[in-house]
């Protein structure tokens, strides 16, 4: 089993920031299908000409675990440009967040979700989501990489910010 270590969760405040990414509908199963995206996304937004102002995220939008799940891939950039094809451009929300460092494999990202999502229940903090009859439609709840792969083959040493918006 892969080990993990942890940074004690805490609330930040984030300002609004332009990303652009792909949006996909997947299951629990089929998560990875839009997460290997993630390289073409940064190849693209490069040949856009758009600088990154951060690590690529996935973007959950709508969580139903027993169904769908609408997911994005996308990289935070420091000015939005057009783009084209399924490429999309968005705004992460500004607001206070419930962030969480996780170092560990990415198969350990479940535990450190709940970990996150317990944290803020005793705290008495509510999320910026809804219940809709097709899941739970979030503001903004994102799994930040921060760890390249080419640089560190370890999984055991990759760095995952989860940062999952408030309610105001």
């Amino acid at each position: 089993m892969t080990s993990a270590t942890h940074a004690s969760p805490r609330i930040v405040e984030r300002p609004a920031q332009p990303y652009i990414a792909v949006r996909a509908r997947v299951t629990m199963a089929t998560v990875d299908t839009i997460a290997h995206r993630i390289p073409e996304v940064l190849g693209r937004v490069a040949a856009l000409g758009a600088k990154p102002a951060g690590p690529p995220f996935l973007k959950y939008n709508l969580i139903d675990m027993a169904r769908q799940l609408e997911i994005e891939a996308g990289v935070p950039v420091i000015d939005a440009v057009a783009v084209d094809g399924d490429l999309i451009n968005g705004t992460l929300p500004a607001g206070r967040y419930a962030s969480y460092l996780h170092t560990g494999s990415p198969s350990t990202l479940v535990q450190a979700n709940a970990l996150l999502l317990d944290w803020a229940a005793d705290r008495g903090l509510a999320w910026d989501m809804t219940p809709t009859e097709a899941g739970d439609r979030w503001a903004c709840r994102l799994e930040s990489y921060r760890t390249d792969p080419r640089e560190q083959p370890d999984t055991a040493q990759w760095e995952t910010a989860l940062e999952f918006k408030l309610a105001d």
